[in-house]
């Protein structure tokens, strides 16, 4: 499927706010609204835009509490194993697999300290996994939640 610059801008847009109105993004990219829905809905189609979701403040839920896994696995662990695995648990906000000497890099989210050892415990047991090295996170930098900065 063939991007062009305008839909780049629909998807920062979205990306920013998905509540936007299809005529409040055509405001911006020079559109009426339906051009606007057009170009999403054939966003949608491809795979490009894949869902619309809510994006919840983890201190709001009491969550406020994060860390960084590395998992050490045995033998030939599948991406496929490890996502199943930590998709198992709902502490965990994000599982990649990665370079280097970990085999993957998963991110925590939990209430406190005993519940975010009570998660890792609980990690720890999946059958293939050998030992971990966490890094608990004490405050938040940069958080972006798109592909990039909307324009226009």
């Amino acid at each position: 499927m063939q991007i062009d610059a305008v839909d780049q801008q629909i998807i920062a847009l979205l990306v920013a706010d998905a509540r936007a109105s299809y005529a409040d993004i055509g405001t911006r990219v020079s559109l009426s609204a339906p051009a606007v829905k057009r170009r999403v809905d054939r966003l949608r189609s491809a795979g490009v835009i894949r869902g619309f979701t809510a994006v919840v403040d983890p201190a709001a839920v009491g969550w406020t509490t994060e860390a960084f896994v590395e998992l050490f696995c045995a033998g030939r662990t599948t991406p496929g194993q490890l996502s199943a695995a930590t998709r198992r648990h709902p502490e965990v906000v994000g599982a990649y697999t990665v370079s280097g000497e970990a085999d993957a890099l998963v991110h925590l989210r939990a209430a406190d300290i005993s519940h975010l050892e009570a998660a890792l415990e609980r990690l720890r047991a999946e059958p293939f996994v050998t030992s971990t090295r966490s890094t608990i996170v004490l405050s938040r930098l940069v958080e972006s939640p798109g592909v990039g900065p909307a324009t226009g």
